[in-house]
């Protein structure tokens, strides 16, 4: 007898792996793989793995039908980078900041606003979207800015600052920004908005020489007087804790994206510390390292670190998916699911490099690679040391 919750479940799977064949079909990701290593050795941004990702129509995964697009939910998109963050997590990390942008439109289109439709429109058109939020010093991230946003006459303004961490950096076309307008001192403004690569005044840094996640070329990005057309503009709203749509959508779609590429470290990570063990032989027990214990417990404890990430990520982006309405407790959520997929991230590779032995520890080894690519979860915001306080708070003050 089949019970009626395990049809739609069984559906849901059927789907996630059409869409898995589809988008990322194993030969597919068996000539990311390959290419995951050139371009770690030889630090390079991964064009012939984006080049293939367009033709696949990966960018456009969240632009709606009525545009020409598949229009997948969060939570199909996030399997996808899963899948592809197996192959080439430096690809999967760098494509999710354009996923991110195209996803917080999406989102805010399921709740009734579609002020930046638009974006999706570009995005089917092929225009490359990235984020551009990151700040020195500032770890306020969403709630405030040190770059400065100068109103214009027209409603437009220049920006001028520094954003860090700009994935995508050699092929972006559309960057997602906010500065802080302080032209009024008794009401500064936040001032969100997408800047076109066209405009004056933007300098890529050329600095890029990281220890994981290469591919991405997430270089720091210079605004001196840059325009930002009245039409780009999408938010004037106060700093600090202030709710908004805009705000809400890029937090969910970032935190969730963000974790689904570590869950797929995490996942493939697992796969080559069972590889690694079953190669190597015990000349003391005579046996292959699979089959002692001590060894077997270590790739167990790993497992289990990862199992709870895809599952809280199933459940959340379902939420998300669904307008489920989690008030206060969708940052604790959404944060919780990040940090939790970066340390079986981190746990894992650790695991899978003890496994290896001293082959893993070279890093022409791809078990080297996935342990260098996994600590760059250490920098996305908000930090554990940052997150810690709204956890204790949650549940310690009135």
């Amino acid at each position: 007898m089949t019970h009626s919750h395990e049809a739609p479940a069984a559906a849901r799977e059927a789907r996630h792996e059409e869409l898995a064949q589809t988008y990322l079909p194993d030969d597919l990701l068996e000539r990311f793989r390959t290419r995951a290593a050139d371009y770690d050795r030889e630090n390079a941004f991964f064009y012939d793995d984006l080049e293939e990702l367009k033709a696949s129509g990966y960018l456009r995964l969240f632009v709606p039908e009525s545009m020409g697009g598949p229009g997948l939910t969060l939570h199909e998109v996030t399997r996808l980078q899963q899948r592809l963050a197996t192959a080439a997590p430096g690809t999967a990390l760098a494509v999710n900041m354009h996923l991110m942008c195209t996803g917080v439109v999406h989102a805010m289109g399921a709740r009734g606003d579609h002020s930046l439709d638009w974006v999706l429109e570009e995005a089917q058109a092929g225009e490359v979207f990235a984020f551009g939020i990151s700040e020195p010093a500032n770890d306020w991230v969403l709630q405030g800015s040190n770059t400065q946003a100068e109103p214009q006459a027209d409603g437009g303004y220049l920006l001028s600052g520094v954003k860090i961490f700009t994935s995508l950096t050699p092929v972006w076309t559309r960057l997602i920004v906010h500065g802080l307008d302080t032209s009024d001192a008794a009401e500064p403004r936040l001032v969100y908005g997408f800047l076109d690569r066209s405009a004056d005044g933007i300098k890529p840094s050329d600095d890029w020489d990281v220890m994981g996640m290469r591919p991405s070329h997430s270089r720091a990005t210079i605004l001196d007087d840059v325009r930002m057309e009245p039409e780009r503009v999408a938010r004037r709203i106060e700093p600090g804790p202030v709710p908004d749509l805009l705000t809400f959508a890029i937090t969910s779609n970032f935190q969730l994206l963000i974790a689904s590429v570590y869950a797929g470290v995490a996942q493939r990570a697992l796969e080559l510390g069972a590889e690694a063990l079953k190669k190597r032989k015990s000349a003391k027990r005579g046996v292959s390292y699979a089959e002692v214990p001590e060894t077997r417990v270590r790739l167990a404890d790993a497992h289990m670190d990862y199992l709870a990430v895809p599952a809280q990520l199933d459940s959340y982006t379902r939420d998300f998916d669904e307008l489920a309405d989690h008030g206060a407790g969708w940052p604790l959520r959404l944060v919780s699911a990040r940090i939790n997929a970066s340390r079986a991230a981190r746990r894992t590779a650790e695991a899978a490099l003890m496994c290896s032995g001293g082959s893993g520890f070279g890093n022409g080894n791809e078990i080297s690679r996935v342990f260098r690519d996994a600590t760059a979860g250490l920098f996305h915001p908000p930090s554990e040391d940052a997150a810690r306080p709204m956890y204790a708070a949650a549940l310690l003050d009135e």
